[in-house]
């Protein structure tokens, strides 16, 4: 029965002959009318199962303020709407679960200003051959779905809001293929949208999806989905997903606070993304697997990751093209794994990677070309056999190591550009191939080209300027080179080469002492002005030559070589700019090893010493340059055999998979035994939010071979001081293997000037009076944040100078010495 009047106000053929009546129930009014006519609610409610069978207007008070009308039966569907009738202004409510509150069945209806407050099967579902107009509705249904299209249904949904749903927000299925228009659906208990089945397709258009208890899209089972303008973010489940055949466009979309995969393609799924946004993922932004399933990528934007997980991920024989796109601020940028998988990027920019920029495994291949890459630990790493590709006209700056290849890879690199690397340009170890061909390397802080355990690599034409170890070391017969040149001798050959002294080359030099096979680097690959420091004895050079792979964890397993005399290497120590502390407590530990070692040759007992540390610090303060003098003191006492310097992070801890973490840890152990394992950035293996992450295993398997081979392995965990402590307290047994922790603080203004006038030294410059003021001033204004770069600072600075004073002296037809040499104030650039 109804609790408010119903009138009818009838068409006719002339508007004059037009005619009202007053009814008790909308039932009765609804048998009453005919097309064309009006039927208006008065305020109340109605508890009626309503059936539109005629095109008439049903509506109630367009003005809040008049009172609101109900339609709310006991039982089954509210409304039901089987013409092109137009509803308006009515408030649909139900309580029946197996049953939608209001169904469309048929017709073209326009359904305008309706809340539907329910808990039914579906707040709103329209199927078969229905195709309504549905404008600024409003869905509430906690207990099911929130709209539904299904059998064929299409429409237009225009302003429409599912403000909660028990299940899917808006669901599409059985070939449905409705168009949403700046529609808003938020904390649904299922996937936001969800497009499922053969032939069923939506368009979505200026749409938003948020707080969703599962994922915000889910395009499933060789459904179509294509979303323009749209927003997809706080959900606890991925972003998107894809699976099964589905295909799905995204075009000036934003994908942001996702905690797990931002997009997640499985099953021969097809995703197009073009000028979208991805951000703030705690897993991978983009994650493709499985043969056939492909995302293409054009002018997108992936950035700000909150987790450890690479950006874009793509496995299993999947493959992934990015044109013109953007990848920043992420633990790694791009990883392909598994053969068949394949990843294609043109014109791209990866920037401030913390780990690795593109990382290619398992037989997997990539092709970069005219890509950036900048402020990465590692810029492109081919791991194994069977990986490879070809990357051109490419450049990585800022980085750590530029390339490596490592485990049989064979890697195609032309005409690419690495400058100031902080390790090598190009490392490549443990049976690598790879062919470069006209690449370069300038300002590395290592070697430009460093080719170890005889590895069977081609270059051609490649070149290196200013790099402080040398432009090129190859430690053994192996590498074919052929026109190649470094600033510090005219032509470079391989070793073994016996027309390198007929062609004008470097001839390799006879075995040095200590030397089984003569297969020392020749003295005219170091550099010509190298300080006395770095033209080191054969012990020194070993470890150095190791230290130059470190992003790799690819040192080679070699010999042990004699060892310098600790004061020799305490009194290298003692040359490093500042760190008057870290100095005392590292001479400190000397000073009671030294002593517990006496006291045994005499016979007496030695007190235990735990040689595992933790340097707490900002980075480029000389945490890993003191590591490695750690390693060699500790083999000068005896205390290590071989003392050399393992240096990883969490990428080469942690595996991929299920039980491929633990088999990392020890293999990194296993290389760095009779010396050091360095692991940087150590807290990484403990995120805060790591309730699946693999880091706790790896941890927990450090610390037993930490006690297993307690006399083997000198085990040195680095980071920032906060995120450390963190680290020390994620397990038990971390803190107590570790004897003692050593900060390193952040150099002084006056400290950062005395590292410019070292650069300055080695290089045969000199500072004007003028520049070591400005420098001073500079370095006291500079901000000392959590990007500020310590050493690192000073170098680029240094290297900046040089280049401005480059272009300067360059305009001198008969410059001087002093020209030559000279660095004024003015040689420092105003940016730096």
């Amino acid at each position: 029965m109804a609790q408010g009047s119903v009138q009818v106000t009838h068409a006719g053929s002339s508007r004059w002959r037009r005619r009202t009546g007053e009814y008790g129930s909308v039932s009765a009014a609804l048998e009453a009318a005919t097309d064309g006519d009006v039927i208006t609610l008065a305020p109340g409610t109605y508890r009626e199962n309503l059936v539109l069978e005629r095109t008439v207007t049903l509506r109630g008070p367009e003005r809040a303020a008049a009172g609101s009308v109900r339609i709310a039966p006991a039982e089954g569907v509210a409304l039901t709407v089987r013409s092109s009738a137009v509803v308006q202004h009515l408030q649909i409510e139900a309580q029946d679960a197996a049953s939608p509150a209001l169904l469309v069945e048929d017709g073209a209806a326009e359904l305008n200003g309706l809340r539907v407050m329910t808990r039914s099967a579906s707040g709103i579902e329209v199927r078969g051959g229905a195709r309504p107009t549905v404008r600024r509705c409003t869905v509430d249904n906690p207990a099911g779905a929130g709209i539904t299209v299904t059998g064929g249904a299409g429409g237009v949904y225009e302003e429409c809001e599912v403000v909660s749903a028990g299940q899917s927000g808006v669901s599409v299925r059985d070939g449905a293929h409705p168009r949403l228009e700046r529609c808003t659906v938020h904390h649904a208990s299922g996937a936001g949208l969800s497009l499922h089945g053969e032939g069923s397709a939506a368009e979505a258009v200026g749409c938003e999806v948020y707080e969703i208890k599962g994922s915000g899209v889910q395009v499933v089972a060789r459904a179509t989905g294509h979303l323009t303008d749209c927003r997809v973010h706080r959900t606890t489940a991925d972003g998107v997903t894809l699976d099964t055949d589905a295909v799905l466009t995204l075009a000036d979309c934003d994908i942001h606070d996702i905690p797990e995969n931002a997009l997640d393609l499985r099953s021969r799924s097809v995703l197009t993304l073009t000028r979208s946004t991805v951000r703030r993922f705690g897993r991978n932004g983009l994650s493709v697997w499985d043969p056939g399933t492909r995302a293409d990528a054009n002018s997108c934007e992936i950035h700000d990751s909150t987790g450890d997980y690479p950006a874009v991920w793509i496995s299993d024989g999947a493959s992934v093209v990015l044109d013109s796109c953007r990848v920043h601020t992420v633990p790694d940028a791009l990883f392909i794994l598994d053969r068949g998988s394949r990843a294609d990027v043109v014109d791209s920019d990866l920037a401030q990677v913390r780990g690795t920029a593109v990382s290619v495994s398992d037989g997997a291949t990539v092709q970069l070309d005219d890509c950036r890459i900048r402020e990465a630990a590692t810029g492109a790493w081919f791991r194994d056999h069977g990986s490879g590709g070809t990357l051109a006209n490419c450049t990585v700056d800022g980085v750590a190591t530029g390339f490596i290849v490592t485990k049989g890879a064979d890697p195609d690199i032309d005409r690419c550009t690495v400058t100031s690397p902080s390790e090598a340009g190009f490392y490549v170890s443990a049976e690598g191939r790879g062919t470069f061909h006209g690449c370069r390397v300038s300002g590395s802080q290592g070697y430009g080209f460093h080719v170890i355990d005889g590895c069977r690599t081609t270059l051609r034409r490649c070149r290196t300027e200013r790099c402080a170890r040398g432009g090129f070391e190859f430690a053994e017969q192996g590498p074919l080179v052929e026109d190649c040149r470094s600033d510090d001798t005219a032509t470079v050959t391989a070793p073994g080469d016996k027309g390198a002294a007929e062609s004008g080359g470097a001839a390799p030099p006879t075995a040095p002492k200590g030397s089984a096979d003569g297969k020392g680097a020749p003295p005219a690959l170091l550099p010509a002005t190298a300080p006395a420091a770095q033209q080191q004895p054969t012990a020194r050079k070993a470890a150095d030559a190791r230290k130059s792979g470190p992003a790799a964890g690819e040192e080679a397993e070699s010999p042990a070589v004699p060892a310098r005399p600790a004061q020799e290497v305490l009194g290298e120590l003692d040359t490093l700019v500042g760190l008057e502390s870290v100095k005392r407590e590292v001479r400190a530990l000397t000073d009671m090893i030294e002593v517990g070692r006496r006291r045994q040759e005499a016979g007496l007992k030695a007190a235990s010493v735990r040689r595992h540390l933790v340097f707490t610090g900002s980075p480029g303060t000389g945490k890993t340059t003191v590591a490695r003098l750690y390693g060699e003191i500790l083999h000068a006492l005896g205390v290590l055999e071989r003392g050399h310097l393992v240096e990883v992070s969490r990428v080469d801890l942690v595996g991929e998979h299920i039980g491929s973490t633990a088999i990392r840890t020890q293999e990194a152990f296993d290389r760095a035994r009779g010396g050091v394992l360095f692991i940087d950035e150590a807290y990484a293996l403990s995120p805060e939010d790591g309730g699946r992450d693999f880091g706790r295993e790896a941890i927990d398997t450090l610390v037993k071979l930490m006690e297993d081979h307690r006399e083997e392995v000198v085990v040195i965990a680095a980071g920032y001081t906060t995120e450390m402590q963190r680290f020390l307290a994620v397990n038990p047994g971390v803190a107590s293997r570790f004897s003692r922790t050593i900060t390193f603080g952040d150099y002084t203004p006056e400290e950062l000037l005395r590292i410019v006038e070292q650069q300055a030294e080695e290089h045969e410059y000199h500072l004007g009076e003028a520049a070591t003021e400005a420098l001073l001033k500079h370095f006291t204004a500079l901000p000392k944040g959590p990007s500020f770069g310590n050493g690192r600072t000073a170098r680029q600075t240094f290297e900046s100078m040089v280049e401005r004073h480059a272009g300067r002296v360059a305009q001198l037809s008969d410059p001087s010495t002093e020209d030559l040499t000279l660095l004024y104030a003015d040689d420092l650039p105003e940016s730096v």
